[in-house]
Parts: structure tokens; C-alpha cells; sequence
């Protein structure tokens, strides 16, 4: 039972994949806590799992963790390399997730901003390159042995390409270890990396996942190592993120979840902000103050359309689409959501 909401809008310290702000209804039910904060152009078929994994959080809560504190990689916006540089030294972390293939900016844009990353890690930082699926296979092939070089070796390129086939093509021709993101959303999707030898590494989110068990059965089904990251939420949702890593088998990678630094504000006293390069595992105390100051304008429409995601979760039970998941989104569902912001 829901027993609290709230709405919310911060802005963003730096625009991030052209958003400037971003907007969460918060919920509370029995076991604490949970977020709903999609991006603005995802439709109700899509929606409808975040409003599952909201749902989860605030009445089931979350497995038993396996570790209490999860190691982070700081985000870097497609910014200048004087502040991409800045931004990794004051994060205290060791492994840096740098945006690449900004629409506007060219190949020399990105080449510099990774040197400047690999400067401010050091030698034994691990740096990894996003280009949230912007490259056709050449153009990846092309870009990555570039930035390869300028990183010293990268870590794993996420998302080079939009689809499977091409990454597949990709990973055949570089030795760069390659990551699939937005190519898991369903759970047809994690066999399809595997079978296609597409990646090496799955990046899983909680909210477009459907929650922190529909996440970890997507992981086991892939049965490839695993990076949780976040959709840039605010810490009850980044509390989320921590509860997947915390419950994997294994987690040999630093994960995406040291995102609250690119928020102006946030809903608790205690964000989860990095500390030497990890966050703590638990739940998040949503403070009313604070709520308050970043309340959202009458003209948010998050009210709305967490109804809408809401009938969608029981237009599909309707159908005869029961179990834990819900009816998995369509083709035509994920290509709506894909190409938009949610990927940290």
C-alpha cells in the first residue's frame, strides 16, 4: 500500500544527453522508499516498468545484500577536457564512464576529453567510453582504436552501435571489450547478446528493468558479467541501483551509480555521493524539507503519467500477461524508448 508522494524536479549541474533537469514522483509504502522518474518521451508501454520497479521498492523492498558498500565510476558529460579533468580528480574515483559521440562535437572533441580522464586517473585507473549507440560497426571500429590509444587502453566501450548485429561486427574486428546497455530491456534480450557474441559486458538499470529481481534474473539469463547503472535518479532511486549490485553473485566492475554529483540538490540529508569511489548499500530517508525545495511545478505531469504506466501494468495483466514481469515491451515499445537520456 502507498501511504506518501511526492514530486519532485532538480536541475542538472551540467546538461546531460540534452536534459537540463530531471523530474521523480516519489513513493512511499510499508518497506520504504521508491522512485518513478522515466524520461519524458517514454509511453506508458514502457513506463509501466518503472512503475513496477517503484512499486517494488516501496511494498517488497529488496534481496539480502551481499556486500554493504558498492565501488563507483564517475560520469563524465561531453564537456571541455579542462573540466572533464577537474570533475575526475574531485570524484575520488578510480574508474571514469566518459561520454562520447555528442551530436556537434567531432572524433578530436572526444579524443581530448579521454586524455584528459586518463591524466586525471593516472596510469591505474580504468577509463570507459558511452556513445549511447551513435556509431554505425565502421564508424565504431574507427573511433575506438583511436580512443583506445588515448586512454591507454580502454576498459569496455558501451553501447558503440544501435543494434546487436553491428556490435557483433564490431567486436570481431577491435580487441576493445564492448558493453551492451540499450540493448538490455527485455528478457529475450540478454540471450540474444549471448548468442550473437555481441558483447562482454551487459549494463542493467533498475527502473527499466522492472525492479532489482527482474534485474538480477536478466543478469543470470545473460550470463555475462554485469555493471548496474543508474537513469540519473535521485539517491531513493540510486538506493535501487546499490540494492542490484549489493545482491549480484559478482561484481567485478565499478558501477554507474555515482551519479547524485550531477544533480544540483537532492531528497535526502544523506545523498548517496561517493566516498573514495563507493556508495553504501541501504535505504534512503527522504527528508520533507527538501521536498519541498525542489517540489515540482504544478505543470509537471508526473502524476499522470505514473496513472498511465499504472494502467498499463493492469491493461497487460488483463490480457493474460500475469507473473512477476508483466507483458515484455514490443519492438516498437523499446525503439520509443531508445535514443533518449536514460543512460548514465
Amino acid at each position: 500500500m502507498i501511504t506518501e508522494t511526492h514530486a519532485v524536479r532538480i536541475p542538472l549541474r551540467v546538461t546531460f544527453r540534452r536534459v537540463d533537469s530531471r523530474t521523480a514522483l516519489l513513493i512511499r509504502g510499508e518497506a520504504g522508499w521508491g522512485e518513478f522518474s522515466p524520461f519524458p518521451e517514454y509511453p506508458p508501454q514502457v513506463t509501466a516498468w518503472w512503475w513496477r520497479a517503484a512499486q517494488e521498492a516501496a511494498t517488497e523492498g529488496w534481496p539480502a545484500p551481499l556486500r554493504n558498500a558498492i565501488p563507483v565510476n564517475t560520469t563524465v558529460p561531453a564537456m571541455d577536457p579542462e573540466r572533464a579533468h577537474a570533475m575526475v580528480r574531485a570524484s575520488g574515483c578510480r574508474t571514469a564512464k566518459v561520454k562520447v559521440a555528442e551530436r556537434g562535437q567531432s572524433l578530436a572533441h572526444d579524443e581530448a576529453r579521454v586524455e584528459a580522464v586518463r591524466d586525471a586517473l593516472g596510469p591505474d585507473g580504468h577509463v570507459r567510453v558511452d556513445a549511447n549507440a551513435a556509431w554505425d560497426a565502421d564508424q565504431a571500429v574507427a573511433a575506438l582504436r583511436v580512443l583506445d590509444r588515448a586512454a591507454g587502453g580502454l576498459q569496455y566501450a558501451e553501447q558503440p552501435c544501435s543494434t546487436l548485429e553491428e556490435m557483433a561486427a564490431v567486436r570481431r574486428r577491435i580487441d576493445v571489450p564492448l558493453a551492451a546497455d540499450e540493448s538490455i530491456r527485455t528478457a529475450e534480450d540478454p540471450l540474444r547478446v549471448a548468442g550473437l557474441e555481441a558483447a562482454d559486458v551487459v549494463v542493467v538499470k533498475v527502473q527499466p528493468l522492472g525492479g532489482v529481481r527482474r534485474a538480477l534474473r536478466v543478469v543470470e539469463a545473460a550470463g555475462l558479467p554485469a555493471v548496474v547503472s543508474s537513469a540519473i535518479e535521485t539517491s531513493v532511486g540510486l538506493a535501487a541501483g546499490a540494492a542490484l549490485a549489493a545482491a549480484l553473485p559478482e561484481l567485478p566492475y565499478a558501477c554507474g551509480l555515482g551519479t547524485a554529483t550531477l544533480l544540483e540538490g537532492d531528497v535526502t540529508h544523506a545523498p548517496r555521493l561517493p566516498v573514495d569511489g563507493r556508495i553504501p548499500v541501504g535505504p534512503v530517508e527522504v527528508n520533507d524539507g527538501l521536498v519541498e525545495e525542489w517540489a515540482a511545478p504544478p505543470s509537471a505531469d508526473i502524476h499522470d503519467r505514473y496513472l498511465a504506466a499504472a494502467a498499463a501494468v493492469g491493461a497487460a495483466a488483463s490480457d493474460g500477461h500475469h507473473g512477476s514481469g508483466g507483458r515484455e515491451p514490443s519492438g516498437s515499445d523499446r525503439d520509443s524508448a531508445r535514443g533518449g537520456p536514460a543512460h548514465a
